[in-house]
């Protein structure tokens, strides 16, 4: 009966180590398993099976049959080796040494063993190092020790953990949700993983997953400090966001641009998210025609995001606001090259233009110290007021500057005072005879009663002036 079980008992051995040569682990565990159900004081049973769990990358169960292994034989010299290995891939760096210290104990001068030794208390210097590093915000530094403990310790939660905040640091969130998954994946009940890697999300923009993360550390601890901050601070984030677009789309833009500025107050340095929330308030401060601001908006989306497409016609569209003529062409020029079919673009491009155009030719009204609203007869009155103050004979001490600034006065009215010419300047047209310096001409007008009649010629060698 003895022989029977034995027999038996190796029937199962020889069959999980054939499964596992396969990579059959779910095979190879219930051999195993069946082996230790007849024979639970032999440590090797134990022993086999920790190496499945181990491929599994199941720790936990590994380090507990491992445990169980060297309780049935304190002297079982491989358990010692194999779990100081275990301990010392999950960075529990004081008990790895203990069992390399306990192997050397039982094979005095082992190689394996006091190298094993060494290479564990290095590592535990190495991750002290990194944590003192990170603390002293030397991040470079502490990146550095870190790859050097995971060299040895690839399964360190802790260090895993530290690397993930690292990259929090550097706004690599794509590491660091990476690096707090793998903690996760060991524990998925570690919080500070939890929190670690629903930040990564949280600056992603990915705000439902970074949620969730939040909501499964605070159902295991519905206290913890952290999470609670960042999930109430996410959620007012959204809130706010919801209420400015709603206002937004309503048009009711003064209450957009006062819920996306509080918005922003909200997480300052959420970039991705940001983007959104100033080309909303770009979008709102355009159209009431606050374009110092609306530019200033638009600019921090492009610096941001130099391809928008929407930041840079609404900038184009507040430069004008703000006559920044050649930039707004610049920028609705951009905006067509990425879209060349846009038929708002292109009637923003010629509008642009046509401004440009127009800022380049002399401003009449400005000679005459009028705006485009004046009456016939303000304008009348203005260019009388004018030519009298500019006339050459009455200015003998800049008898230049005062004939250079009358033929300026008499080139504006001969435009402005002319009801035909001055709707065609009005709409920004070319005007063949907008000047009349230099060839002699003649102006009268009638005001007050009186005749006015200046006369010059060629260039106003002291002609007569007569009122």
């Amino acid at each position: 009966m003895i022989l029977s079980c034995f027999g038996l008992a190796a029937s199962y051995l020889q069959a999980g180590d054939a499964s596992l040569s396969k990579g059959d682990y779910t095979i190879a565990l219930k051999q195993y398993s069946k082996f230790i159900e007849l024979d639970s004081s032999a440590p090797l049973g134990f022993t086999k099976r920790s190496a499945v769990y181990l491929q599994q990358r199941k720790y936990r169960e590994a380090l507990a049959d491992l445990d169980r292994a060297l309780s049935v034989d304190p002297s079982f010299f491989q358990g010692y080796l194999n779990r100081g290995r275990l301990l010392r891939q999950m960075c529990r760096f004081k008990e790895a040494n203990q069992d390399f210290q306990k192997v050397l104990e039982l094979k005095p001068g082992h190689t394996n063993g006091r190298k094993e030794l060494e290479q564990s208390a290095h590592a535990g210097a190495l991750l002290e190092q990194a944590i003192a590093r990170f603390d002293a915000e030397e991040f470079d530094q502490a990146a550095e020790a870190l790859e050097k403990v995971l060299d040895v310790s690839s399964e360190c939660a802790q260090a895993r953990l530290l690397k993930a905040k690292l990259a929090l640091k550097k706004k690599d969130y794509s590491d660091a949700v990476a690096e707090a998954g793998r903690v996760l994946k060991l524990d998925d009940s570690d919080l500070d993983a939890l929190l670690v890697r629903g930040n990564a999300y949280f600056y992603l923009a990915d705000h439902d997953v970074a949620l969730r993360h939040y909501q499964s550390g605070l159902r295991l601890d519905p206290e913890h400090g952290e999470l609670k901050k960042q999930y109430f601070k996410l959620k007012m984030l959204l809130r706010k966001t919801k209420a400015a677009d709603e206002a937004l789309e309503k048009s009711k833009f003064r209450t957009a641009v006062e819920a996306y500025l509080a918005a922003l107050e909200i997480v300052p340095d959420h970039e991705l998210h940001n983007i959104k929330l100033n080309m909303g308030l770009c979008k709102a401060l355009v159209q009431l025609g606050r374009g110092k601001d609306a530019v200033m908006r638009c600019s921090l989306v492009l610096e941001m995001d130099g391809a928008s497409l929407d930041a840079l016609e609404q900038r184009a569209e507040a430069k004008l606001l703000v006559e920044d003529w050649e930039g707004a062409v610049a920028d609705f020029k951009a905006a067509i090259q990425q879209n060349p079919q846009d038929h708002d673009l292109r009637e923003g491009l010629q509008r642009a233009e046509h401004a440009l155009k127009l800022s380049k030719r002399k401003d009449w009204y400005k000679v005459l110290g009028l705006s485009n609203t004046a009456s016939a007869l303000e304008i009348k009155k203005a260019y009388k007021r004018l030519a009298l103050q500019w006339h050459p004979d009455k200015n003998q001490d800049n008898k230049e500057a005062a004939e250079d600034k009358f033929r300026e006065v008499a080139e504006a009215y001969e435009v402005l005072g002319d009801e035909e010419k001055r709707e065609r300047y009005d709409r920004g047209e070319d005007l063949e005879e907008q000047h009349g310096g230099g060839q002699g001409f003649h102006q009268g007008f009638h005001g007050g009663g009186q005749t006015f009649s200046f006369q010059f010629e060629g260039g106003f060698p002291g002609g007569g002036f007569h009122f």
